[in-house]
C-alpha cells in the first residue's frame, strides 16, 4: 500500500525544509518550511520529479546519485541550488544551503533531503572577515602615514629654503613642483589619518554626486582617441543621502577611476562603464539588519580582476594596475565602513563590478 504524504505531517514541527522522495525521485511530501524555502505550494510540488523543482542544481542530483549508489546518509554544505523557478514562475533566485540526504529503508520512500539555508550566516562570517580586514588595513594605513609624514615635511622646508636661494626663474619653477607634490601628499596621509567616523553628516542627493564623478572622470580620460562610454542607469525615486559627501565623492571616484584607468591601459575596444542606483530591501550591514538601502553600482568591461589578487583587492598596496598605488579602493573601503556600509567585488574577463551598499533613512 502506498504511503499517504499525510503520514509525514509531524514533519511540519521541524524548522529545515524537508523533502521525501519516492525511488524513481517523484517527491512525495514536503514540510511548511519546504513551502517557504523554495517558493512553492505543497501541492503544486507533490508529485514533481526533484530535478524539476530544482533545475540547474547539479551538485544537489550529483549527490543524490551517489546517495543511491552507495546507500549512504551524506551532507553537502554550501550546495548552490535555484529556488521559486519552474513554468510560469521564472528563473528563480540562486540560494547557499546546508543539505543532508538520509536514504531511508523503504519501497516507498528512498531518500529524505533536508535543507538550512545558509546564505545569511555566509555573510555573517563574510562582514566579520572585512571587519578584520579594515581594522588590520586601518591600522597598517595609520603606521605607514605616520613614517611617511615626518620626511615630507622635511622636504618641503628644504625645497623652500632651496628656492630662496634660487635666481633663475625656471630653477624656481622645479621648487614648487616639490613644494604643491609635497602638500598633496600631505592631504592625503592627513585623510589617512582622519578619525574613525565620518566628519561632517549633511543631507543630499546621491546623483548629484554621482553625475559629478562622472563628469570628472569624462574631462580626464576623454580627451584622446582611444574614449570611455559612460553611462548612467539610475533610481530617480531614491531619497536623499545622509552621510559626509567629501568621503563618499571620494570612494565612488576612486572606484570609477580605478576602472577607467584599466580600460585604458588595456585599450579595450567599446570601452564602456556603466554607474547604476537602486533600492535594496532587508539587508544586513555592519550586522545589523537595515529596512531600506541603497545601492550603487560601478560596472566596466574590462579584463576583470585576476583570481588571484580579488580576495586581495581591497588590501593596502594591493593594485592590479601597472603603476598603481593599491590605496584607493582602501581608502574608498574605510571611508564607505565608516558609514556603515559594504563594498562587494564580482569580476569575470569582461564585467567587473564594485557595488557600495549604505543604510537609508537615518537622520543627521
Amino acid at each position: 500500500m502506498m504511503m499517504s504524504p499525510t503520514a509525514f505531517s509531524g514533519l511540519d514541527w521541524l524548522t529545515t525544509a524537508t523533502i521525501a522522495l519516492t525511488p524513481s525521485l517523484r517527491i512525495l511530501s514536503v514540510n511548511a518550511a519546504a513551502e517557504t524555502l523554495f517558493q512553492h505550494s505543497r501541492r503544486h510540488m507533490v508529485g514533481m520529479r526533484v530535478h524539476s523543482l530544482l533545475p540547474e542544481s547539479d551538485g544537489l542530483m550529483t549527490a543524490i546519485d551517489k546517495a543511491l549508489a552507495t546507500q549512504t546518509s551524506t551532507t553537502e554544505q554550501e550546495m548552490e541550488i535555484r529556488v521559486g523557478a519552474g513554468p510560469g514562475a521564472g528563473v528563480g533566485e540562486q540560494a547557499t544551503v546546508s543539505c543532508t540526504i538520509n536514504v531511508i529503508d523503504s519501497p516507498d520512500v528512498a531518500l529524505m533531503l533536508e535543507f538550512r539555508r545558509i546564505d545569511q550566516q555566509l555573510k555573517l562570517e563574510r562582514d566579520e572577515r572585512t571587519q578584520a580586514q579594515l581594522d588590520s588595513n586601518r591600522e597598517l594605513l595609520r603606521n605607514l602615514a605616520h613614517e611617511i609624514k615626518n620626511p615630507l615635511g622635511g622636504v618641503r622646508g628644504a625645497a623652500q629654503l632651496l628656492a630662496r636661494e634660487l635666481t633663475a626663474p625656471h630653477l624656481a619653477e622645479y621648487t614648487q613642483v616639490i613644494i604643491a607634490e609635497t602638500d598633496r601628499l600631505q592631504s592625503l596621509l592627513n585623510r589617512l589619518l582622519t578619525p574613525n567616523k565620518p566628519r561632517t553628516r549633511e543631507s543630499f542627493n546621491i546623483h548629484e554626486l554621482l553625475h559629478h564623478v562622472m563628469t570628472l572622470i569624462d574631462a580626464e580620460f576623454n580627451h584622446g582617441e582611444d574614449r570611455i562610454a559612460l553611462k548612467k542607469d539610475f533610481d530617480v525615486s531614491l531619497p536623499a543621502v545622509i552621510g559626509d559627501r567629501e568621503q563618499l565623492t571620494q570612494s565612488v571616484i576612486n572606484i570609477v577611476r580605478n576602472a577607467a584607468q584599466m580600460l585604458t591601459q588595456d585599450k579595450v575596444p567599446s570601452a564602456q562603464i556603466t554607474v547604476a542606483t537602486r533600492i535594496a530591501r532587508g539587508v544586513t550591514l555592519a550586522r545589523k539588519r537595515v529596512r531600506l538601502a541603497l545601492t550603487i553600482s560601478i560596472e566596466d568591461n574590462g579584463p576583470g580582476i585576476a583570481p588571484d589578487i580579488i580576495e586581495r583587492v581591497f588590501h593596502p598596496l594591493v593594485s592590479r594596475r601597472e603603476g598603481g598605488t593599491g590605496l584607493g579602493l582602501t581608502i574608498a573601503q574605510t571611508f564607505i565602513a565608516q558609514h556603515h556600509g559594504i563594498i562587494e567585488v564580482q569580476s569575470a574577463p569582461g564585467r567587473t563590478r564594485f557595488s557600495i551598499t549604505l543604510p537609508l533613512g537615518e537622520t543627521p
